[in-house]
């Protein structure tokens, strides 16, 4: 007598849930969509991704745990809401990251689901619709190759949310050390050292933010100088490369070759090409000034939290107001974070809730033993 595989459904749960969200947002999308076929490609994709959530609800009803009425997760309507003020720039590429992640998590469910498991089928299915779902995105994006290997975080969002939390963090922890190592009613001394850190903490963010980009700006520069140099003295040895990359990707080898051997004809093109395919390199139009201001600028702004109640009030009262929106705002910070994560909105708030108020404890305290020790 065999037994059946028990079914993961908190699995299933978790991918109705995955897929009910992106036909929202897909049709969030469609709705500020001025270029008509575009709007009726997302539309399609909306309807097919509601396909997948029947199925995984009917693979739940099966065992016993019907869904409820669909409910948007947090982090869902966060990214609805962005998308309406930032527009269709700002949500395709979130989307386009969902369905990196589908996939992946499709292909991993399929590996790890014991033959004849309910799921194992389905996933693999799901997995290729969703990678088809990624290329058509990645498309209309302009992006090529296989859009679900991308690692990108968020660009410029990206850049103001990681900054501002590194100035509110730093910030907070000073302020909450000068705190501790002074009177309550000394808000002088916590107004001089907030201003001097946040402007220590911001001119040291924006140079790093603009020393990485340059210094990947220059890694980049190098290696398709190098690449354009070995396509000049060994064409023949770069036009097998490419055909062996096309093989890899299902081509049969005498397509590849006669691909590979028409991309070679136009330099420029073959330059593209490599380095696309074998460097992988993706997008390299950044402005190192560009990712050092945003980094610094959104840095400073973080920092200037703590500060201003010390400015406004003095006392108790200020220390209170500086404790509370703080921490408000390392909630909110992380909760933005998720965005770019795929976590939930109200657990990466609240990690950052608790990394700020370890760092003002340790702050304070160490402020505190200093002063005494003095």
């Amino acid at each position: 007598m065999s037994i059946a595989p028990t079914p993961n459904l908190e699995s299933f749960r978790e991918h109705w849930q995955d897929e009910a969200d992106a036909a929202y947002l897909y049709r969030i999308l469609a709705g500020f969509e001025h270029d008509t076929k575009k709007k009726h490609i997302y539309l399609e994709l909306a309807e097919v991704e509601d396909r997948h959530t029947k199925i995984w609800a009917g693979l739940l009803a099966e065992h016993g745990h019907p869904v409820g009425p669909f409910r948007p997760t947090a982090r869902t309507r966060l990214l609805a809401l962005l998308g309406r003020w930032l527009g269709p720039g700002f949500l395709l590429p979130m989307l386009l990251a969902e369905e990196g992640r589908e996939v992946k998590g499709y292909l991993n469910m399929h590996r790890g689901t014991a033959a004849g498991a309910p799921g194992k089928s389905e996933s693999l299915a799901l997995a290729r619709e969703s990678a088809e779902h990624a290329t058509t995105l990645g498309s209309i994006a302009g992006r090529e190759g296989e859009p679900w290997h991308r690692a990108e975080s968020g660009g410029f969002l990206r850049n103001v949310v990681y900054g501002f939390n590194d100035g509110l963090t730093a910030n907070f922890g000073l302020v909450a050390g000068v705190i501790g190592a002074s009177a309550a009613n000394q808000s002088h001394a916590v107004i001089v050292a907030g201003v001097a850190g946040l402007i220590a903490d911001s001119l040291s963010m924006g140079s790093s933010g603009y020393l990485a980009a340059k210094s990947e700006q220059e890694v980049y520069a190098h290696e398709i100088a190098m690449e354009r140099d070995e396509i000049a003295l060994m064409p023949e040895v770069e036009r097998d490369e490419l055909a062996l990359i096309y093989q890899a990707k299902g081509m049969d080898a005498g397509s590849a070759h006669a691909l590979a051997t028409e991309v070679m004809a136009d330099p420029q093109r073959m330059l593209d090409e490599q380095v696309q395919e074998e460097l992988g390199i993706g997008d390299r139009a950044m402005s190192p000034l560009r990712e050092g201001w945003v980094t610094g600028t959104a840095t400073a702004v973080g920092a200037f939290i703590p500060v201003a109640p010390f400015l406004l009030w003095s006392g108790t009262t200020a220390i209170v107001i500086s404790f509370a929106i703080s921490m408000l705002s390392h909630w909110l910070v992380g909760a933005a974070r998720s965005v770019f994560t795929g976590r939930s909105v109200f657990r990466s708030g609240l990690d950052m809730f608790v990394v700020g108020l370890g760092v003002a404890a340790a702050g304070y305290f160490v402020g505190d033993w200093i002063s005494r020790l003095l």
